[in-house]
Formats: structure tokens, C-alpha cells, sequence
């Protein structure tokens, strides 16, 4: 088994191979990726993942394995602000679309004029949304469909904004500040819905996914994580594959008397969409609160995986990947659809790095787990019972009231929080950024007030073994192992686009801006940028005909809370314990808020 080293200098030392941090770790999933050929490449990013299918996978080749060392950076743009910028630039024609962090501007940018600004859309969310965000007062992103731009607010606003002229179309309101509630995500649109989630369940925020009509901004449907079947809009279609998933009103029964109000089960995350199915697939968070002695029972429908119609929103299946989590394993990240062949047959299914550290795959059309294995080093759960769906938790690494119980791995981030893989079809492998990191926890007791805090915990967070607190890794999801990984100082908190030049392209807390071989994990270029990099790195063919690539840089995040926040250091516990975790990171980035565009010279 070969072993990676960690950086030195800024730069990445490592040996490439087949390898892996657990010994021993075989796929239960055996046979070869033979991925079908994308489409051509249309040379614009439309949407934050690319497609509906949330590969962030893109098709253009101009820029590749034997060139990509050559890139040089081509223009930039300044926001104007100087948070955690998680966002994706969209390009649509010659108009490139950046997001920022509250206050949430759009900015349209003219790509024949190396990224003059055409407009501004100012949407003013109100400033008190600000002092209920969870962790930091980031925006990941907008989505284009129909010649409009739509976006969501702080302050819990769904905006439509003309994508020519800048122009308010409509803007309708979800949500409620007082109650803690705010929204981050990028929408999706499907089938004229523009699909939009909530955050906030560290306050004590019941979750839900809403569907507004595109074209006039009314509300289509709204489904809830927790409560009856009627609000969680689970009817006689819904069909999940295993038994703990079946039964009327699971969402009120297992939980304690009307706890499910105020539950969580967010729904901040991805959402993706395959057309011949035609159902949507996401996330919910964690249960509220992090205490798990104060809510016994598996509480659904937090921390599931949710199939549903676009048209209606009825529930097909449901999946639960951490019944009664009680280490904020939230289940939002992202799920790529892809086809593979899997023991000889071809099958749509699901790759899901969850945040308990697990890869999942899952059929698409029924929620069966066909393997998951972990990515990063887990001692909270000893495996997933593939005949019964349900994880083995590890009793001793449970936190429990009145008591810490010290290096549990993953930490509460997970193995990987919110920052977004890539898939390719080239080599049929899924490439992520994520975090090591272990924590010490203790449960304590939560009182409900809105608006505020409902956590229950005190949390410091660590290195993971190895010293290294992140890592970049290619995943074979057919083999369910790993092929080969970077090992970085800092978590690896940024999103991830893989392209047809057989390029990975990342960035890292401390400024680095990297392209890596697709194939072997070789760094074959990389750019020091002015400030930590937690946004998504987008390719794309510029009217000139080049292939361009571009990112936002300015730390923050729940990673980079320390920087952006300008938090004490003394204090482990700030940023729900990831001060502890990144102290350091101070010494290697300030604030930033800037768009970095490279290419070919």
C-alpha cells in the first residue's frame, strides 16, 4: 500500500499509485466503468453543477494534460466583498454571472471585454439575516433557464432577475429570519420549477424543499423533512426500498412529542435531477438539536435522501443514511447521477460521499445501496449493513449528555461537508475535496428559544490521523476504492470540475489554485491566489473560442470562519469547534473577494 506525504513548502509531496489510507478496504461492488460518451460541449456553465446530473464534468479539451502548465492568468474582478465566497460563476454566451456572500449582488460581467461589468443586481436582504446565519453568510451560487437569472437571499428571498438587462422580475419571500431561518443554496430549475431549500438547523428550523413556478414566481409545492405524510407530501407512490422506511407519519413517530416542529432536516444542499426517471434527488440536514439524548428515535426524515416528482413534489422513495444522527453527519451533499456497469449490468445510479465518511452508491430508481465504503478514517461507524441499509454506530464514539467523548472521526463536518466532487466519464472515477478531521464532544442540554442557537454541544475539532486536516482524492465507484489522493494541510473546502483534458481542477484554504492529471493525481499546475479559495472552479469557452477557467476566492465558510469572522483563536470552541481545528490559518490567508480567470497564453 503506498502512502502519501503531506505538503511542504505550499506544495503537495506525494507518491502516486493504488493506494489507501485503511487497510483491507474492498469494494462490495465488483466490475469495470464503461461510462458512455458525453455529449459535445456547448462551452457554457448554465446551471452551478454543469447539468442536472451534478457531474461537474465539462467537455472541453483545449486545455489539457500536456498544455495546462502553461495557463496565465487572463483577468480578474474585484467583488466588493469580503466573506466566504462558495459560489459558481455561470457564462451564458458572452455574460459571465457571479454571486457573492451577503449582501448578495449579481453581477453581470462581459466576457468580450475581459469582464467588464455590464450591470448590478442589488436585492438589499435585510442586515439582521446576517446574525442567524450558521456559518458564515455565504451564497453558493445561481442558476440560468429561460433567459432569467434566479437566485436566493440571505434573507430568505427567491429572486428572478432578467439575464439581459438586469431587470427585478419577480422576488418572492420563503422564509422567516425570526424563526432562524435563511437560505444559501443554488436553485435548480426542472421542468419550469425553480427548486430552493432552507438552512438553519442549528436554530431549531423545521426543513423543507419548495418548488416556485419560473416564469411567475408563485409557489408550485412545498415539501417538509419532518411531520405527517402530508406535509413531507408522502403519499401512495412512495415506495422506499428498505422496511425502517416504510409506515404512516414516520416523520411525527419517531421523534418525541412535537419535536418534529422544530427538527431540522434543512434542506441547504444539492439537488439533482435525471429525466428518464424523472425524479429529483437531495439532502437534508442534520436533526435539531445536536444533543441526541433530548430526541430519541431514528428522526425522519433528517439526514435522508429524498426522490421525488418535479411536477408535484410526491416522494417515490426515501433513503436515511444517519437514523437519530448524533454527530451532525447532515446528509446535503451532493448526489451525481451517473450510469455504470455494475456486476455486468448497466445501472443508474448515485454516488453520495456522505458526510458519516461513507461513499455510498445507490440505485437511482429504488434507493438500494449497492457498496459504501469510507473515504477518510471513521471510528463512529464500524460499516453499513447493505441488507439492512442501516449503519453499525460505534457505541463508545456517541455522544451522550453530561459527559465528552473525545476523537470521534469523522468530526462534525464530516469526511466531507458541502464543497462539490466532479465526476468524468473518461476515466468513470468521482474526485472530491474533503476534510480530515476528528473531534472531541460533548452533549448538553438545549432549550429552544427562536431564532436562537438549539445545539446541545460543545465541539472542538482536530487534525485527522496522519496530522493532515484535508485531502483530494479519485474514487472508483464501480471498485469502491480509492485510486490515489493529495494530502493538504487545511481542509479541503473548495468545489471540484473535472473536463475532457483529463484535468481536476481544486483550490485550498491556503491560496493555492491547482490542476491536477485526471488519471494519476500528478500536480501539473498551480497558481497562488490572493485569499483562501471555497467557491467552485467553472470551465469554459470564451466568445475568442478559448477555454477559459475561472474561480472566486475569498475564505470563509464554516472552514475559514476564523478568517472571514475574524474570530478569537483562544477560543476552540468558536465556529462550532472548528476555530480549535484551523488556528493557523490566520498566518496563511486574509479576507478576499476576488474572481480569477485563467488561460492558455
Amino acid at each position: 500500500m503506498t502512502r502519501y506525504e503531506g505538503l511542504r513548502g505550499g506544495r503537495p509531496s506525494r507518491r502516486i499509485g493504488m493506494a489507501w489510507m485503511l487497510a483491507g478496504l474492498m469494494g462490495t461492488v465488483a466490475a469495470q466503468a464503461q461510462p458512455d460518451a458525453p455529449p459535445a460541449d456547448d462551452g457554457q456553465w448554465t446551471m452551478p453543477a454543469r447539468d442536472h446530473a451534478n457531474t461537474r464534468y465539462s467537455g472541453l479539451d483545449q486545455v489539457h494534460t500536456g498544455n495546462v502548465a502553461q495557463l496565465r492568468l487572463a483577468w480578474t474582478f474585484s467583488t466588493g466583498v469580503l466573506r466566504g465566497h462558495e459560489a459558481a460563476p455561470l457564462v451564458v454566451g458572452d455574460t459571465m454571472y457571479v454571486v457573492t456572500p451577503y449582501p448578495n449582488i449579481l453581477y453581470a460581467l462581459d466576457l468580450t471585454r475581459s469582464g467588464a461589468m455590464k450591470w448590478a443586481y442589488k436585492p438589499q436582504p435585510l442586515s439582521e439575516s446576517q446574525g442567524v446565519a450558521c456559518c458564515d453568510v455565504v451564497n453558493r451560487g445561481a442558476a440560468h433557464d429561460g433567459g432569467r437569472i434566479f437566485f436566493n437571499t440571505l434573507d430568505n428571498h427567491t429572486v428572478a432577475v432578467d439575464a439581459r438587462s438586469g431587470k427585478e422580475l419577480w422576488k418572492t419571500r420563503l422564509g422567516d429570519i425570526g424563526r432562524g431561518e435563511t437560505m444559501t443554496m443554488a436553485p435548480l430549475v426542472v421542468k419550469g420549477k425553480v427548486l430552493v431549500g432552507n438552512s438553519g438547523g442549528e436554530l431549531g428550523v423545521r426543513g423543507w424543499i419548495t418548488a416556485l413556478d419560473a416564469a411567475s414566481g408563485r409557489i408550485a409545492w412545498r415539501a417538509y423533512s419532518t411531520g405527517p405524510d402530508r406535509d413531507v407530501l408522502i403519499g401512495p407512490e412512495f415506495k422506499p426500498f428498505y422496511p425502517q422506511d416504510r409506515g404512516p407519519d414516520l416523520g411525527v413517530r419517531t421523534w418525541p412529542p412535537d419535536l418534529w416542529r422544530i427538527g431540522g432536516g434543512t434542506v441547504w444542499g444539492w439537488i439533482s435531477y435525471d429525466p428518464q426517471l424523472d425524479l429529483i434527488f437531495y439532502g437534508t440536514s442534520n436533526p435539531a438539536p445536536w444533543n441526541g439524548d433530548q430526541r430519541p428515535g431514528d428522526n425522519k426524515w433528517t439526514a435522508s435522501l429524498f426522490a421525488r416528482r418535479p411536477d408535484t413534489g410526491a416522494a417515490v422513495w426515501a433513503y436515511q443514511w444517519n437514523p437519530h444522527d448524533a454527530h451532525d453527519y447532515d446528509g446535503t451533499n451532493e448526489n451525481v447521477v451517473v450510469e455504470l456497469q455494475i456486476k455486468g449490468q448497466k445501472r443508474k445510479v448515485l454516488l453520495h460521499p456522505e458526510r458519516n465518511g461513507f461513499l455510498y452508491v445507490h440505485d437511482a430508481a429504488t434507493g438500494e445501496v449497492l457498496s459504501a465504503e469510507p473515504f477518510v478514517f471513521t471510528n463512529s461507524i464500524r460499516r453499513v449493513d447493505l441488507e439492512t441499509g442501516r449503519p453499525e454506530i460505534v457505541e463508545e464514539k456517541k455522544p451522550r449528555q453530561g459527559r465528552t467523548v473525545r476523537d470521534i472521526c469523522p468530526s462534525a463536518p464530516g469526511g466531507k461537508d458541502w464543497q462539490p466532487s466532479a465526476f468524468s466519464p473518461r476515466t468513470g472515477w468521482l474526485y472530491m475535496a474533503h476534510n480530515n478531521l476528528c473531534m472531541d464532544f460533548e452533549a448538553t442540554r438545549a432549550n429552544y428559544v427562536a431564532g436562537t442557537p438549539f445545539l446541545g454541544a460543545k465541539v472542538t475539532q482536530k487534525a485527522g490521523p496522519g496530522g493532515h486536516r484535508g485531502a483530494f482524492t479519485a474514487w472508483d465507484p464501480v471498485a469502491a476504492r480509492p485510486v490515489w489522493q493529495i494530502k493538504e494541510n487545511f481542509p479541503a473546502w473548495s468545489g471540484v470540475v473535472a473536463t475532457a483534458g483529463d484535468v481536476v481542477f481544486y483550490g485550498t484554504l491556503d491560496r493555492w489554485f491547482r490542476a491536477v492529471h485526471a488519471r494519476t493525481g500528478e500536480v501539473l499546475w498551480q497558481h497562488r491566489v490572493g485569499s483562501g479559495i471555497v467557491g467552485q472552479p467553472i470551465t469554459y469557452r470564451g466568445p475568442d473560442g478559448k477555454q477559459y477557467v475561472a474561480v472566486l476566492a475569498g475564505v470563509g465558510g464554516w472552514a475559514g470562519a476564523i478568517v472571514a469572522g475574524n474570530l478569537d483563536a483562544r477560543d476552540g470552541t468558536g465556529a462550532l469547534g472548528m476555530v480549535a481545528a484551523t488556528r493557523d490559518l490566520p498566518e496563511h490567508t486574509p479576507q478576499g473577494g476576488t474572481l480569477y480567470v485563467f488561460a492558455l497564453p
